[in-house]
């Protein structure tokens, strides 16, 4: 007699979703480690100055991916799922390596190494995501 394998679909999607909690965290304590840095408040100054709204309003969307990202890890159907997860890695991933391009500290090194490591997770474990598998009882 063969059954639903149970959970598999609603344990991807828990793993999926706390890997995303797991990436917005380290995102928020790279930037909180990186207000510790000598200079930080001058340069804030700066750009606080150069900055348009377009471009903060970009910032807003791209740090609003991983955020949204853990609700929709956890309600989308495996299918729409995988292709957030698709989208939403590689954006991630480039933002996380754009943001440190300007003499990052060595705390943001670490954080952005870590971030990208559990990225790179998300994507493996959305891709090798199996269909409602089928087992022998």
């Amino acid at each position: 007699m063969k059954t639903e394998k149970k959970n598999s679909p609603i344990e991807s999607k828990i793993v999926l979703s706390t890997l995303w909690i797991f990436v917005l965290i380290n995102m928020i304590y790279a930037d909180i480690m990186g207000m510790l840095r000598p200079g930080y408040l001058e340069l804030l100054e700066q750009a606080s100055k150069e900055l348009t709204s377009g471009a903060v309003l970009t910032f807003s969307i791209l740090l609003e991916i991983p955020i949204i990202l853990i609700l929709l890890s956890r309600i989308l159907s495996r299918k729409w799922n995988r292709i957030c997860n698709f989208i939403a890695v590689p954006i991630s991933i480039i933002y996380v390596i754009f943001g440190g391009l300007t003499n990052p500290p060595i705390s943001y090194i670490f954080f952005a190494t870590i971030e990208i490591i559990a990225l790179i997770i998300i994507l493996y474990l959305a891709c090798k995501w199996p269909k409602q598998e089928m087992i022998e009882e």
